[in-house]
C-alpha cells in the first residue's frame, strides 16, 4: 500500500503528461526563430491585393436606399472598402455572415465615437435570428450559434485600418483563417472578445456591407479621403501541424478519409504604412498575432 498517495499521484501524472498525444508529424523542418523573418511567400500569395483597400465595384452603388442614406448623413466620400471570399462555407455560416452584414449596413459612427461590433449587432443568438455555425476553439473547430460572424469583424478591422481610423480593440483567431491574410483577421465572442475602432475624423462615418453569393463586401463613407494605407507582415515562426489517425468501422479495409486538413501555426508581426498626399510616410504597429497549429485528422477502415 502506498504511504503517500498524493505524492505517488503527482509523480504518475508528471510522467504521463510527458507522453506525446500524436504519433505522426508532417514531414517538414520546423523553424523556431521568433525574432527572425522566415520564408512566407507561399502564405501571402494566396491573398493577392488584400494588403490594400478594395477598388472594384460594390453591389449597392446603384441602390436608391444607399444613395439616400449617403445624402442624409452627409457622407459622400468612399473612405475605403474591402472584399473577402468565403471558401466552401457551411449553410449556417453563410447565413450568419449575410445576416450580420445586413444588420451592420447603415450604421453610423459619429466623430469621437468608439464603434463596437458586439454593441452594434450582438448578441449573436437564435432569438436574433442566428444559426449554428463553425467556430474556432483553440486548435479545434466546434459549432456555436452565430458561428461565422468573425468574417464581419475581419472586414471591419481592415476597412477601419484602410480608413486610417484608430483601432481600439482587436483579437486574432486562435488559428489562421482562409479569407484574409494572417495578421489581418479579427475575432469576436459576445461578452469576451470584440472589434472596436474610434472615429477620429471630424465627420460621421457610414458603414455599408452586403454578402453576394460567396463574397462579402464592406465600405466606409465619410467627409474626407484618408491617406493611402498598406499592410505589411513578417512571419517570425512557422509551426508544423500533426496527424491524428482514428478508426472508422464504416470505412472499408485500407480506406482512408481526411476529416480535417492540417493547419500550420504561425507567429506574424504586422504594421501598416500611411502615405499622405504630400509624400510623407509614417508607420503604425499592429502587434503580433499568434496562430496555433491544427491537427490533420484522418479516419481509416479496419487494418
Amino acid at each position: 500500500m502506498v504511504k503517500y498517495p498524493a505524492l505517488f499521484l503527482l509523480i504518475f501524472l508528471t510522467l504521463f503528461c510527458q507522453i506525446p498525444v500524436y504519433a505522426v508529424e508532417k514531414e517538414k523542418i520546423s523553424i523556431d526563430k521568433p525574432e527572425q523573418e522566415v520564408y512566407a511567400e507561399d502564405i501571402y500569395q494566396q491573398f493577392p491585393d488584400m494588403d490594400r483597400s478594395y477598388e472594384g465595384p460594390l453591389p449597392w452603388e446603384g441602390d436608391p436606399l444607399f444613395q439616400a442614406t449617403l445624402t442624409k448623413n452627409n457622407t459622400p466620400i468612399k473612405m475605403a472598402a474591402y472584399k473577402a471570399t468565403l471558401h466552401d462555407p457551411l449553410p449556417g455560416e453563410e447565413y450568419n455572415v449575410g445576416l450580420a452584414a445586413s444588420q451592420l449596413s447603415g450604421k453610423v459612427v459619429q466623430p469621437g465615437e468608439i464603434f463596437s461590433q458586439n454593441g452594434a449587432i450582438g448578441p449573436y443568438t437564435s432569438y436574433r435570428g442566428y444559426q449554428a455555425g463553425p467556430t474556432y476553439s483553440g486548435s479545434n473547430v466546434t459549432t456555436t450559434v452565430g458561428g461565422g460572424v468573425c468574417k464581419i469583424a475581419s472586414l471591419l478591422y481592415n476597412v477601419a485600418t484602410f480608413s486610417n481610423l484608430k483601432i481600439v480593440l482587436r483579437s486574432p483567431h486562435s488559428m489562421t483563417v482562409p479569407y484574409v491574410p494572417p495578421g489581418q483577421d479579427a475575432t469576436v465572442f459576445y461578452g469576451i472578445k470584440d472589434i472596436r475602432f474610434l472615429n477620429n475624423t471630424s465627420g460621421p462615418v457610414l458603414i455599408w456591407s452586403q454578402k453576394v453569393d460567396n463574397s462579402v463586401y464592406m465600405a466606409f463613407y465619410g467627409q474626407q479621403s484618408p491617406p493611402k494605407v498598406t499592410w505589411h507582415h513578417v512571419v517570425t515562426k512557422r509551426l508544423n501541424y500533426w496527424i491524428v489517425e482514428r478508426l472508422n468501422p464504416a470505412l472499408l479495409p485500407g480506406e482512408e478519409k481526411i476529416m480535417m486538413p492540417g493547419q500550420e501555426g504561425l507567429v506574424v508581426r504586422s504594421w501598416v504604412t500611411v502615405e499622405y498626399p504630400d509624400g510623407t510616410v509614417t508607420s503604425q504597429k499592429r502587434g503580433t498575432s499568434w496562430y496555433s497549429a491544427g491537427p490533420c485528422i484522418i479516419e481509416h477502415g479496419p487494418r
